[in-house]
């Protein structure tokens, strides 16, 4: 097997990891529901955390300072990613984790309607009748079976619509600076934002709070090293439609890992619609 070849594998076989790594970000939260009371932006506040003091770490290692060009980019990106993240975990502690997963991966289609608005030359037909109807599959998420909404899943919901603005801020960043410098400032100005915004939530842990705080965070982190790490040896279409099986991971896995039932007939039918039109919007956009 060639360098190339095997670099390529890895990286899949990283991103894929990476989504079922966030996944289990998410599912360590319900886990904790049984022992601890933890409210979501201490979980939020320990990934940060230990996210920078990840990032420093390897920065202090290589002996490199981060030197950001573009800070207004990354401090965009930190708000987005912070609202992001606050509203998934939000959403697992008042739905399911694999509703709060599912509808957190709207994000590419919240990412093609707002191009489609701001952007007349991605103004697609085809592209915007994939979306329709995969809004079809977001209304059977948010309203399965009886055909009425579940207000909680709006938490999942919003996190999806910051997420697309994260994600949309990162790709301007990152063309001025590298990931390890975006990284640095994103999880240490996160941390700073998190903490003067839920002072009262954040406390020294004891020893089973402290268990699945580390856990929730290790995955965090985890996931998005090696979703950096993947991302440099596969095209972005490759990337975007692996990332985009944690849809279906949260769908099958929910009843084995995650102690909850299995979803729905209209459920399965919105994950699906959901899944297939992320993957289209992937290769459609790399048409372009």
């Amino acid at each position: 097997m060639s360098d190339t070849r095997r670099r390529s594998m890895l990286g899949h076989i990283a991103i894929f990891a990476s989504a079922f790594f966030i996944y289990l970000s998410a599912v360590a939260i319900r886990w904790s529901e049984s022992y601890v009371e933890i409210h979501p932006s201490f979980f939020l506040f320990s990934r940060y955390l230990l996210g920078f003091l990840t990032v420093a770490a390897v920065l202090l290692v290589e002996r490199r300072r981060p030197e950001p060009r573009r800070l207004p980019l990354i401090m965009g990106r930190t708000i987005t990613n912070v609202l992001a993240v606050f509203f998934l975990y939000k959403a697992v502690t008042v739905t399911t984790v694999a509703e709060a997963n599912i509808l957190n991966m709207t994000h590419p289609l919240f990412i093609a309607l707002l191009s489609w608005i701001f952007f007349k030359n991605q103004r697609d037909l085809v592209t915007i009748v994939f979306v329709m109807v995969a809004w079809v599959g977001v209304f059977l998420i948010l309203a399965p079976g009886k055909m009425e909404i579940n207000l909680n899943n709006l938490w999942g919901l919003a996190s999806g619509f910051s997420a697309a603005f994260a994600i949309m801020l990162l790709r301007q960043a990152r063309q001025h600076d590298d990931s390890e410098t975006i990284l640095y400032y994103m999880f240490g100005i996160g941390t700073l934002i998190i903490f003067i915004l839920f002072p009262d939530k954040i406390h020294i842990p004891n020893k089973t709070e402290f268990y699945y705080l580390f856990l929730c965070a290790g995955f965090g982190v985890a996931a998005q090293f090696l979703l950096t790490y993947g991302f440099r040896y596969v095209t972005a279409v490759e990337g975007s439609i692996i990332s985009s099986t944690r849809i279906l991971m949260a769908a099958l896995l929910g009843p084995v890992i995650a102690y909850e039932e299995m979803l729905g007939i209209y459920g399965w039918i919105g994950t699906i619609l959901i899944f297939t039109a992320n993957a289209f919007l992937a290769v459609r956009k790399a048409a372009y």
